[in-house]
């Protein structure tokens, strides 16, 4: 109901508003505003974007749960699409969510929202075999690394110097 709600009132405001705007200012000023609007939104979920996507990458790689960088980085998604969208109180929805500190309050509200009942990572299949965290173990000796090999015929050897990915 809520989704129908959104769909059937956002066109309302933002016919409503393009009404109120461009009778106070007039048509011309009113889509130069829209279209402005639009070239600075992109730049700014750009600017945004790039910064959500270094503290996602800083998150995976420091081990930290990625939720919250996750959400700032989907808000960012969300803003842009708003801010593509012509409308006055789409674009003011959108620039609401590239501030760092409403994004922070949507999430915090979201999170009050959302219960997770289990969270959890398990080792990649590919994972080395003396990981601890790995469940499977291939030998007992922690020493010994495990390997396939294939014996080569030394006249299928290129010559020293010529790696063979090139072309000389």
């Amino acid at each position: 109901m809520w989704l129908f709600v959104a769909f059937v009132a956002v066109p309302i405001i933002e016919i409503a508003l393009f009404i109120q705007v461009g009778g106070a200012i007039g048509t011309m000023p009113t889509i130069g505003i829209v279209i402005l609007t639009a070239f600075i939104g992109t730049w700014l979920m750009r600017t945004q974007g790039r910064l959500a996507m270094g503290n996602l990458q800083r998150s995976f790689s420091e081990m930290q749960d990625p939720t919250e960088p996750l959400a700032h980085a989907a808000m960012i998604l969300v803003a842009g699409v708003l801010l593509l969208t012509p409308g006055f109180f789409t674009d003011a929805l959108g620039l609401g969510l590239l501030i760092p500190a409403f994004r922070a309050a949507v999430f915090l509200f979201l999170r009050s929202r959302v219960r997770v009942h289990q969270f959890g990572q398990r080792p990649s299949p590919g994972a080395h075999p003396n990981d601890p965290r790995t469940r499977r173990t291939h030998s007992k000796r922690p020493d010994v690394i495990e390997g396939e090999y294939e014996e080569l015929d030394p006249d299928d050897i290129p010559p020293r110097g010529q790696s063979g990915w090139t072309r000389h």
